[in-house]
């Protein structure tokens, strides 16, 4: 992370996209204060994001992107909830960052064979990096 507009806008991202179905579960806004407290961000902070919008800044580099993308995926099943909007939207956020369409659907894709649909870093990774050739 660069700056702490950056760390800002990747919290306003997630914040976005947790607003997909027009309401943020607790799951949810506890998944959002544990991201924030690993970028040093206070929780008045994020409580002032969830109440006003900051911009929002595409990750400069390819490993950033999938990194938003997986904490993305992450906070989409932090619920055990997943609305095909849900679904369709981190879709859209993944192709809107530049990440490949094939990686993003097989990574859509084989997050049902893992427990809670959390898909591990290191398989995710792989995905991307096997699609970038």
């Amino acid at each position: 992370m660069n700056t702490y507009q950056d760390k800002l806008s990747v919290l306003s991202e997630l914040i976005a996209f947790a607003r997909v179905d027009h309401q943020i579960k607790e799951s949810e806004y506890d998944f959002l204060l544990s991201v924030a407290n690993l970028l040093e961000i206070k929780k008045a902070s994020l409580d002032t994001l969830l109440k006003e919008k900051a911009s929002i800044k595409t990750p400069k580099t390819e490993l950033k992107k999938i990194v938003q993308f997986h904490r993305l995926l992450l906070l989409m099943n932090v619920d055990q909830e997943q609305h095909k909007k849900e679904i369709e939207q981190l879709h859209n956020i993944g192709l809107w960052m530049g990440l490949r369409p094939s990686a993003i659907g097989q990574v859509l894709e084989i997050m049902h064979k893992y427990p809670n649909k959390i898909v591990p870093p290191q398989v995710l990774i792989n995905i991307f990096k096997i699609h970038q050739n």
